[in-house]
């Protein structure tokens, strides 16, 4: 017993950690222009991909991803989260590259609200009234910025439905996908499209690369620029691999709940550090969308202090 609150606390350590790295990501992403959101992934498939079979056939697993191909069922849930994960970070980076980063951070105040609806739709875990209020609290807040905004924030709902489905997938397989080897599969499923994406690019002198050469940039530039690239790699699937193992050992509710830790500094980043502009409308949505986490967060202290509550 005591083991496994050890273990639950741990995750929980693991989970939250992950979540603050991720909220200091626009401080890095922001450094990678003036390349784009797709050629950053495509290095981010390249060299996270690299990383992941390095550690594979230095601890002697690369047989497991033979393994995994033969279980159809893991392997189809895991080309489908590298689709959905590849979607959710192309549209992260594009708002951070172009001035989105407030919207972003919105996106992940949604998520938790949208991994409990996933949990209750999909995996079906009963909701109770708080829960449910929370999510109807979030819809509130998105017509509220749809229309005080006066248009869609596809970035703040783009992200929190990418995520979302990304998050239950691997709930999904937690049991039968070993972590580095999952995500090494779900990246090679992506991998080819990104490549032939950045061929594209090198061939018709659309890198970011040629774009410093054409703004005189130097050799140290240039290496510089590439460093920050390959670091994306790492940055992007060191965390992820994290939070992969995190899941092994949280609910999705649980999840959700840990999720709104980097959008808090996303916020603050892109409204203090980036300048960005914060509109009425984002304001009152935000503070309808801190209600409902705060009706989760106090529902899951109480849950734990009343377990059959």
């Amino acid at each position: 017993m005591r083991e496994l609150k050890l273990n639950s606390q741990k995750n929980f350590l693991l989970g939250l950690s992950v979540y603050v790295l991720w909220g200091f990501f626009p401080l890095y992403f922001s450094r990678l222009a003036p390349a784009g959101a797709f050629e950053v992934i495509a290095h981010r498939a390249i060299w996270g991909l690299i990383f992941c079979l390095s550690l594979m056939a230095c601890t002697g697993r690369l047989r497991q991803l033979l393994t995994l191909w033969k279980d159809k069922r893991t392997f189809w849930f895991l080309v489908l989260a590298g689709h959905a994960i590849v979607i959710n970070w192309g549209v992260y980076v594009w708002a951070i590259l172009h001035g989105h980063t407030v919207d972003a951070a919105l996106g992940y105040f949604i998520n938790p609200l949208v991994t409990v609806f996933l949990a209750a739709t999909v995996r079906h875990e009963r909701l109770n009234v708080l829960q449910a209020l929370s999510l109807a609290l979030g819809a509130i807040a998105i017509i509220v910025m749809i229309a005080g905004l006066g248009y869609v924030p596809w970035v703040s709902i783009g992200l929190p439905v990418t995520f979302g489905v990304y998050s239950l997938i691997k709930k999904q397989v937690s049991t039968t996908a070993p972590v580095v080897t999952g995500m090494a599969l779900e990246t090679m499923a992506v991998a080819p499209l990104l490549i032939a994406y950045f061929v594209y690019l090198a061939c018709t002198g659309g890198t970011s690369f040629h774009k410093l050469a054409r703004n005189g940039a130097g050799a140290e530039a240039m290496v510089g620029h590439f460093a920050l690239l390959v670091g994306a790699g790492l940055v992007t699937v060191i965390p992820l691999i994290m939070f992969a193992m995190a899941a092994r050992g949280l609910s999705l509710t649980v999840l959700g709940l840990l999720q709104y830790t980097s959008p808090i500094m996303q916020l603050l980043i892109g409204v203090f550090i980036f300048h960005e502009p914060m509109e009425p409308a984002r304001w009152v949505g935000t503070l309808i969308i801190w209600l409902g986490l705060m009706l989760l967060t106090w529902d899951s202290l109480r849950s734990k202090r009343h377990p059959h509550a």
